[in-house]
Order: structure tokens, then sequence, then C-alpha cells
């Protein structure tokens, strides 16, 4: 049986999209109009110095990101040196662009101080080329330091599905062995349910629509209402079609196994386990929430490390945009998974 593939995080141009990214592309100018201010040798007031510098470098970015953003559905399309080496010709094309306005708008200025516009577009050039070329090497750090933290996050889901396999292994096999004889069609749909789950454990994509990871849930919690019974209550509130987005592979199942695990089971009258969808501005919602054991009883204990590793998959593999928040509210336990949602 084949190893799960590696993960895929989302295309490396939408981590320009976020709003952390355009701040420090905005600062990162500032500090660039600064320096050129602050360089020796400069004649004239360094303040108006650097509120063109600023003006300049902010316009070439903003535009160059504009423009990238446009594009991006051709240029994710195409290998990563392409994309750079049309990032740079944009950024380029911007600054000449900015060039041709500003002299267009100062005309020819003072006869007395010509000014060299030729060679001034050339030396803004060669500041966009430096900068862009750096710009490009700390990307890539980054873009391979987010590869390296996703396949870290798939190692931590593989090695946590070896330890918890065998405990539900036994738990599903003992209760299709008491099924076997009193009621087999029950007994041999627990077994393809079982076989769905685990296909999707071992050897799936890292990743999967929305509507299939709900259905391995559905799997899960089929299984789980031949052991509990009338002890568990499932309710599904699920919109019509659901949304079109990408999870990570089994990250609404450990929320349902931790709700039957710290809820449902230690209660003797067991509970209700409610999942819901819901779409707002942007983002789709996924909601698992649970009844808690009543007074005196106590969940049971649980290292948290199902829940942690959805947590930082769902973030890892969302650029930073989808999240995973619990709650108790009401006497209840509520999962949230955000994520943003389709295009």
């Amino acid at each position: 049986m084949r190893a799960p593939p590696a993960p895929t995080p989302s295309r490396p141009l939408d981590v320009l999209w976020q709003a952390t990214a355009i701040i420090w592309v905005i600062l990162g100018g500032e500090g660039l109009a600064a320096v050129l201010a602050l360089a020796p040798g400069l004649e004239g007031e360094r303040l108006v110095y650097f509120g063109l510098a600023s003006l300049w470098v902010q316009w070439t970015a903003l535009l160059t990101l504009a423009v990238l953003y446009l594009l991006r559905r051709p240029l994710n399309r195409l290998r990563p040196p392409q994309v750079a080496a049309i990032a740079l010709a944009i950024g380029l094309a911007m600054c000449w662009l900015i060039t041709l306005v500003v002299r267009t708008y100062l005309g020819p200025g003072d006869p007395a101080r010509p000014v060299d516009w030729l060679g001034l577009a050339w030396h803004v050039s060669g500041i966009t080329l430096t900068v862009g070329l750096l710009g490009l090497a700390a990307f890539h750090n980054h873009w391979k330091g987010r590869l390296a933290a996703v396949r870290a996050k798939q190692a931590e889901l593989e090695a946590l599905q070896a330890r918890i396999r065998p405990h539900f292994l036994f738990n599903t096999l003992n209760t299709g062995a008491a099924l076997v004889h009193a009621r087999p069609e029950e007994a041999e749909q627990l077994l393809l349910d079982l076989a769905d789950l685990f296909r999707a454990a071992l050897s799936g994509p890292s990743e999967l629509p929305l509507r299939e990871e709900l259905g391995l849930a559905r799997r899960y919690l089929e299984i789980e209402r031949l052991r509990f019974g009338d002890r568990l209550a499932v309710a599904w509130d699920l919109p019509e079609p659901l949304p079109e987005v990408q999870v990570p592979t089994l990250s609404i199942q450990p929320l349902v196994e931790n709700a039957i695990r710290h809820g449902i089971e230690p209660s003797p009258t067991g509970g209700r386990l409610d999942v819901r969808v819901s779409r707002g501005k942007g983002e789709v919602r996924v909601v698992v929430s649970n009844d808690l054991p009543g007074p005196g009883m106590r969940p049971a204990a649980g290292h948290q490390v199902g829940l942690a590793s959805a947590r930082e998959r769902i973030e890892a593999l969302s650029e930073g945009r989808g999240r995973l928040e619990t709650k108790v509210e009401g006497g209840r336990y509520v999962a949230t998974i955000t994520l943003p949602d389709a295009p």
C-alpha cells in the first residue's frame, strides 16, 4: 500500500494577496525610500527626496502587485522561474510607466536645470531590478519554508494516524463481530465504511473537496452509531449545494471523534452531535458541536494531538487564511473550522 502523497499548499502567488504581505511590501518600500534619502552625496532637501522616492517606490510596487493579481490565472499555470521573470519585467515596466507619467505631468521643467529623464529612468530601473531580485530571493526562501512546514504537518498526521488506528480498529471490529449474526446487513455496511475511512487515511490525497471530507465524517459516525445505539443522536445542517472548497484530508473527522470520545462516551445517557456548514462573506464555516457530560461526570482524558494536528494543517494548507477555533458555549463544546471561500 503506497504512502500518502506529500501535501500541496495553495498556489505560491496567493501569498501576495494576503494583508500581511501587502503591509510588508509597503513597509519595505518606505525603508527603501529612507535608505535612498539618507545616501551620502545627495543634494537638496532630504525630506523632500524621501517623499518623492516613497511615492515612486510605492506606486511601482503596488501597481506591480495589481498587474500580477489580474494575471494570476495564467501565471499560476507557469513554472516558478517563468513567473519570477515575468514579475521582474512587470516591475520594470511599471517603473518606466511612472517615469513617463511624471515626465508628462512636470513638463520640460526649468531650462536652467534640465532633468535627465532618460538617466533617471535607468537609475530607478537599476534600483527596481536589484530590489526585485532581493524580493524574489526572500519569497523563494519563504515558500521553501512553507513547503517544509506543510510536509512536517503531514508527517505529524501520519504518526498520529499510526497511533490511533489500532484503538478505533479494535472497537469497530468488535462491533462488527457482535452484528454478524444478529444484523448481517449492518455488519456489512460497517466494514464498507471502515474500508473507506482507511483508504482515505492510508493512501488518499492530502486535500479533499468539502463534500468528500464530510462523507468520511458521516461514515465514521455511522460506525459509531452502531456502537452507541440510541445514546448517540446526530443532526446534519448542510446547504445544497455544498461550497466548492478544498479541506485537508481527515480534518473534520478528528473533531467528530473528539466530540464522541470526550462528550458522548462519558455520559450514561449519551448526547447529541451537530454538524453544520454555513457560508459567510468570503469564507465557509464548518461547525461541529456536542453535548458535554453532566455535572460530576469527567470527560475522557485526551492529549489533544488530533485537534492540534487538524488546526495546524488547516492553517498551513490555507496559507494562514483558515483557522480552527474551539469554545464551550451553553453547555456544549463547539469546534469551528473557517476556510477561505473559492473565488
